[in-house]
């Protein structure tokens, strides 16, 4: 007999909770290693601690960009704070990519975009971001291939950001220029939402989600193929401010690294940090980040006090940036009610 559709949601919200749980309880150590730097923050070259922390606003700027891009709205308004609101889900509650990730879904539908527009715009700057996360040890294969000592962590991670690439490509492709995989996506989202409870449930729409999200992607690629060279900069932008940020808060630490090897640290992180086992990747990014900022040669009291640097401007500041757009939000539109749309009073 099947369990019914909330219970399997609670099970699964008991499930991400023990998961993050049992991570953040092995990852501790590392975690409370990098907050207890915080005083070290108070010495750190104010030039480039400003620097790497604008650096990272306008990476943020970038995102929210590419999403207006791909949704082909207007609304900067609906867009950031939808955004912002649902980083801050996804960096505060267990399994929180896809609590954040419906979030996100619901305040663009509540503020009149439509639902199928809005998740397929979700879908695509999904994949040009995580794609151009897994692109990036590409970039340091010159250094590599040149005779630089590269430690052999850091040689995994470039290999392992290149197989996720090659494959990332694959799906965008055949997303793109075939109908089959939309189809079969399509397909599945129907079966969820049609045994979604009836108190959640969407009302039916008459065509089925498959050629939707097929004419949804149509769209994009029509609107995209004018735009092809918005994407990229936009992509570039988010992953490489992003990136300059840590190089900053590097300097402002005192260390000199290389730049190529720790972009082999920043993009082994971040594709680490996509793995669901903690909010927003608490205590994964610092373990792995400082840990292979070392192995890049860069002293350990540099590399975890610019660990902690970054995750404040990357994660903490953002977080409650997204509690004030939530806010924001709410006062222009309304509580969300259960489809999404503005909650009636």
């Amino acid at each position: 007999m099947t369990p019914p559709p909330a219970r399997r949601s609670s099970v699964g919200r008991v499930v991400a909770v023990v998961v993050a749980g049992v991570a953040l309880y092995v990852l501790m150590p590392t975690l409370v290693k990098v907050l207890d730097s915080w005083p070290r923050l108070l010495h750190l070259e104010v030039w480039w601690l400003l620097g790497g922390l604008a650096s990272e606003i306008a990476s943020f700027v970038c995102a929210m960009a590419l999403l207006r891009l791909v949704l082909r709205t207007s609304s900067w308004f609906a867009v950031v704070t939808a955004g912002m609101a649902g980083n801050a889900v996804t960096n505060t509650l267990p399994g929180g990519d896809a609590v954040g990730a419906s979030v996100q879904y619901r305040m663009l539908a509540g503020s009149g975009i439509d639902t199928v527009q809005a998740a397929g715009g979700l879908a695509v700057s999904s994949i040009f971001s995580v794609s151009a996360l897994f692109a990036l040890p590409v970039f340091a294969l010159p250094v590599i291939l040149g005779g630089t000592t590269v430690s052999a962590g850091l040689v995994h991670a470039g290999e392992l950001g290149g197989v996720g690439f090659v494959l990332l490509v694959a799906f965008g492709v055949s997303a793109l220029s075939t109908d089959r995989v939309l189809l079969t996506v399509g397909r599945a989202l129907q079966w969820v939402i049609d045994h979604l409870p009836s108190r959640v449930r969407r009302s039916r729409h008459d065509q089925p989600m498959g050629e939707r999200l097929l004419a949804e992607r149509d769209a994009v690629r029509e609107d995209l193929g004018h735009n092809w060279w918005k994407a990229v900069l936009l992509v570039a932008g988010r992953i490489g401010l992003d990136f300059f940020s840590l190089i900053a808060m590097l300097e402002a630490a005192g260390a000199r690294p290389h730049p190529a090897l720790v972009l082999l640290a920043y993009s082994a992180t971040a594709v680490l940090a996509l793995l669901p086992l903690t909010p927003g990747g608490l205590g994964i990014v610092e373990a792995s980040l400082s840990g292979l900022l070392i192995l890049a040669d860069v002293p350990s009291a540099s590399a975890v006090v610019a660990t902690l640097a970054f995750r404040i401007g990357s994660y903490w500041l953002p977080t409650a940036a997204g509690a004030v757009c939530y806010i924001l939000y709410r006062r222009r539109y309304g509580a969300l009610g259960v489809n999404g749309a503005p909650a009636r009073p």
